[in-house]
C-alpha cells in the first residue's frame, strides 16, 4: 500500500487516536464520496484506491471511524448498515420503501437532540434519531409494484 495522499484526512485520523493506514484513508475518502454506502461498495471502493483489502479488514476499519466519530453508521429497519461521513450535525434520514434509497433530512430546530422526549428516565439525551419512510420520485411514480424487501432491491431513484 502506498502512503496516504490526503493530509486533512491523516490528521483526522491521528486527532482521533488512530493509526494512519493508506486503506484507513480511502475507506474514509470513500464514504465521504459516496452516498450511504453498504459495506460491499466501500470496499469495492477502497479496492480501487489502494488494491487488495479484505471485507473483515473494512468491517474492522469501519468499526474504529465509527466509534472515533468519524464515520456514521445508520441501519434503517429491514435494511443491512450504511455508512455515511457527515457526522457531528443534526440531520436524519428518509429512506425509500421501495427501492431503499436513503437521503441525508435536516433537523428543523437545528440543535442536536431536535426532538424532546416525554421521559428521559434520568438519561442525558443527546441525540434523537429519526428515519423517515416513504417512496422516492422515482419509485412513486413507477407502475410496478414496489418490492418490501430490501435485500431484493437493486436500484435506487435518489
Amino acid at each position: 500500500m502506498t502512503a496516504p495522499k490526503n493530509p486533512t484526512i491523516a490528521e483526522e485520523l491521528r486527532g482521533a487516536g488512530l493509526r494512519v493506514t493508506a486503506a484507513r484513508v480511502a475507506l474514509l475518502e470513500t464514504v465521504r464520496e459516496g452516498d450511504h454506502l453498504g459495506v460491499e461498495a466501500i470496499a469495492s471502493g477502497v479496492r480501487a484506491r489502494v488494491g487488495h483489502i479484505s471485507l473483515q479488514a473494512v468491517y474492522e476499519a469501519l468499526h474504529a471511524l465509527t466509534a472515533a466519530g468519524l464515520v456514521r453508521r445508520i441501519e434503517p429497519a429491514g435494511s443491512s448498515a450504511r455508512f455515511e461521513g457527515r457526522v457531528g450535525d443534526n440531520h436524519h434520514h428518509i429512506v425509500c420503501r421501495s427501492c431503499g434509497a436513503v437521503a441525508d433530512v435536516d433537523c428543523s430546530v437545528g440543535e442536536a437532540p431536535c426532538l424532546t422526549a416525554s421521559d428521559d428516565h434520568g438519561f442525558a439525551i443527546d441525540e434523537a434519531e429519526v428515519i423517515f419512510w416513504g417512496l422516492c420520485p422515482g419509485c412513486s411514480t413507477a407502475t410496478v409494484p414496489a418490492h418490501s424487501d430490501p435485500q431484493v432491491r437493486k436500484d435506487s431513484h435518489v
